[in-house]
């Protein structure tokens, strides 16, 4: 083996930050060596990175294994420890191109094993843009990184460090070089999206990034945003709702629970009301709006009232995709929610099956295929519906998810959008 092997856990950001380390270690001439990006949103996106590199090592038994990523930031000690793992490094130096050049040295010193700095010192975003993830026709833009917040059931801004924002500036002219490329839509990602612009002069919102985006670049066919906060959504996003096609009719909402107690317990800034006035809002300005959101199962404190909360909310608001996943703890130190019971593992499982079979699909339009069938012909029963998000699930040659097409000969994994009728 002489080129890197790299391997890829959690989400788009992740993914993102993994081809601009591929341009990095090729630049540097690193040769010879497995790098695995992990994730550290739950204790089994731990487990499965830690089972990943055991995998790794055997297939690759004279590489140099190097392990980086929010895993890797929150907990170095787990990965130095084991025996597979050859070199820690952190999320801000995995970004730097001088690592990458020590990495390619003949000779890792043992002080050089670790190489894991205080990620909350970071004040500005990685400098590295990539020209080009994604599909053949979308690309990915990283705008913010890290999160100002505190959520008791996250562990996230520990690995990604306070928010920073990409300057508006560069944002635009990275998209203009990704529309002379020939990519058709754009999708803007980031740690906490919302809280774009906060640390910038004058400190603007994200609205005025999508506004700023839409008018500086008309030649873009589609601009598409990732998960945002609703509770964050400034007023000129609204208006690029409301106003501007080419902004897609697709939100991925930070909801995490339907239940007020449990969401003042998770430290959220919403509450269930805040969240159903958001989508109905959204929805008188842009009728064909379509949400999908998180959500948590099992946290603590949580009752079967509280749960029920939650199903009501995926109703309520309509949601039409779900990621749910049963919760996790990730801060040792910390007592989630005043040190109150903890659900058990089973009953976490049990009431995240549940949620993951809530909802509806989307209704019908002119230009969609849904559950009701193509032409008045059922593909299948309303209880087996199933859809993909887009976001999530891009198109590709075999089937195209913007026609909001239903297979239900495709199965899908856990903590993907199973849309089954109640």
């Amino acid at each position: 083996m002489s080129t890197p092997i790299f391997s890829n856990h959690g989400c788009r950001l992740n993914a993102y930050e993994t081809e601009a380390m591929k341009e990095l270690a090729e630049q540097a001439g690193l040769k010879d060596a497995v790098i695995v990006n992990t994730c550290a949103v739950t204790a089994e996106a731990v487990r499965k990175a830690r089972q990943d590199i055991r995998k790794l090592r055997k297939a690759n038994p004279n590489a140099r294994l190097i392990v980086t990523g929010c895993a890797a930031q929150t907990e170095p000690d787990t990965f130095t420890k084991m025996a597979e793992v050859d070199v820690v490094i952190g999320n801000t130096e995995k970004m730097v191109g001088a690592t990458w050049q020590g990495l390619a040295a003949d000779f890792i010193g043992e002080t050089e094993a670790l190489q894991v700095d205080d990620i909350m010192s970071v004040t500005e975003t990685a400098g590295h843009l990539i020209d080009g993830f994604g599909t053949r026709s979308r690309a990915y833009v990283q705008v913010q990184n890290g999160c100002d917040h505190r959520c008791t059931f996250c562990i996230i801004p520990y690995g990604r460090g306070n928010s920073r924002s990409v300057p508006a500036g560069v944002v635009v002219d990275q998209i203009k070089r990704l529309v002379d490329k020939g990519f058709n839509e754009v999708v803007l990602t980031g740690v906490d999206l919302t809280s774009w612009g906060a640390d910038l002069p004058a400190t603007p919102r994200l609205g005025d990034l999508v506004m700023r985006i839409l008018r500086l670049v008309p030649d873009l066919p589609r601009l598409r945003i990732s998960s945002i906060d609703s509770i964050e959504v400034d007023e000129n996003l609204m208006q690029a709702i409301a106003t501007e096609p080419r902004l897609m009719p697709h939100l991925h909402l930070s909801l995490q629970h339907g239940d007020d107690m449990i969401l003042k317990r998770m430290k959220r800034r919403h509450l269930r009301d805040d969240a159903i006035r958001f989508a109905q809002d959204a929805r008188k300005l842009r009728p064909d709006m379509t949400f999908g959101a998180d959500i948590i199962a099992g946290f603590p404190t949580e009752t079967d009232a509280m749960f029920e909360n939650s199903l009501k909310l995926v109703t309520e608001c309509d949601l039409t995709w779900l990621h749910v996943f049963p919760y996790s703890r990730r801060h040792p130190r910390r007592t989630d929610a005043g040190g109150e019971r903890h659900r058990d593992q089973g009953t976490r499982r049990t009431v995240t099956r549940r949620r993951r079979s809530a909802g509806q699909p989307p209704p019908c339009c002119p230009t969609r295929a849904c559950a009701s069938g193509v032409d008045g012909k059922p593909h299948h029963g309303p209880d087996r519906a199933i859809h993909r998000d887009p976001f999530r699930h891009p198109p590709n040659r075999r089937h195209d998810y913007r026609r909001h097409d239903y297979r239900p000969d495709r199965r899908l994994s856990a903590g993907c959008v199973s849309r089954r009728s109640l």
